[in-house]
């Protein structure tokens, strides 16, 4: 039912490449070109401004993006709401979660869900808390899973899980003497954290200003990418990390980690559902009321 040309220009429109959407579609790109000429001969203006080997959007192009996108959301929510009705669960979700959620929480949930309801496509992509705010607004993905506190207004977030941050060392290293230090002390510890946009990163600078302290203030050592990265950079140096808990229990339990209590500080937060305003409809809906309730 949906309008292919649609799906060809937005693919298009968001690569500006006509060789990327036909990679990205599968669509030869003759048929890709054939088309862009007839949305343009349709509407009887450019959609596109051709330079040598590069394009870009003319005015009545991202008018259209913007049509075309709300409209393909549209297709797509008519789609599950229709076979919600007659009971199947299928179709496709497109989900981006934050490092620390897909590794460590979202793995298991999905597979349990993908069992529930076989039928439905479910795809994944990881990235940090802004790149997905991003992501979303751009419509790339239907449902962002994030655990910043910074809060776009064009966005609506969901609580669906508690976590807590805490500061590692290696159980053999310089510091592991301590069970607890001050602010103060923390000021002289070498420190690892996650890199500029993550959610972990937002949380820790949060909790920082309470005693308006910032990273300056602190003995980083490094930004690293992910958290893996951290907790490998923790266990060969005298460094502290500051990760989420549920990414090192594993580590705690066997004795590789020490946890050091940060006195005052408060490092706890929520992984949240990020989406763009709206009502909360079809697949995503189900995915949704899968992690909160486990039902439909």
């Amino acid at each position: 039912m949906i309008d292919i040309r649609l799906k060809v220009f937005r693919s298009v429109a968001e690569n500006l490449s006509f060789t990327k959407a036909s990679q990205e579609l599968f669509i030869s790109q003759p048929a890709i070109s054939k088309h862009i000429r007839e949305l343009e001969r349709e509407y009887d203006t450019r959609l596109f401004d051709r330079m040598g080997n590069s394009i870009r959007l003319t005015a009545a192009g991202k008018l259209m993006l913007g049509h075309a996108n709300r409209i393909l959301e549209d297709y797509r929510n008519l789609d599950y709401d229709i076979r919600a009705l007659q009971q199947k669960t299928e179709g496709e979700l497109r989900i981006s979660a934050s490092t620390t959620i897909s590794q460590y929480v979202i793995p298991k949930i999905l597979a349990a869900f993908c069992r529930r309801y076989p039928k439905a496509k479910v795809s994944m992509l990881s990235g940090n808390s802004r790149e997905i705010e991003t992501a979303l607004l751009a419509d790339k993905i239907d449902l962002g899973m994030v655990e910043g506190v910074i809060r776009q207004p064009q966005l609506k977030y969901m609580p669906f899980m508690k976590d807590r941050l805490v500061a590692i060392v290696r159980s053999d290293g310089k510091w592991a003497h301590q069970n607890k230090v001050t602010i103060e002390e923390l000021r002289k510890i070498p420190i690892v954290l996650r890199e500029q946009g993550s959610g972990t990163l937002d949380v820790f600078e949060r909790a920082l200003h309470q005693y308006r302290l910032g990273l300056n203030d602190l003995l980083v050592e490094m930004y690293l990418g992910s958290t893996e990265g951290i907790k490998q950079f923790v266990e060969s140096s005298d460094c502290m990390g500051i990760v989420s808990v549920c990414s090192v229990n594993e580590e705690i339990l066997n004795g590789t980690f020490k946890v050091i209590e940060v006195q005052g500080l408060d490092l706890s937060r929520e992984l949240v559902f990020v989406e763009k305003q709206g009502e909360s409809a079809g697949l995503r809906n189900i995915f949704k009321r899968f992690i909160l309730h486990g039902i439909l």
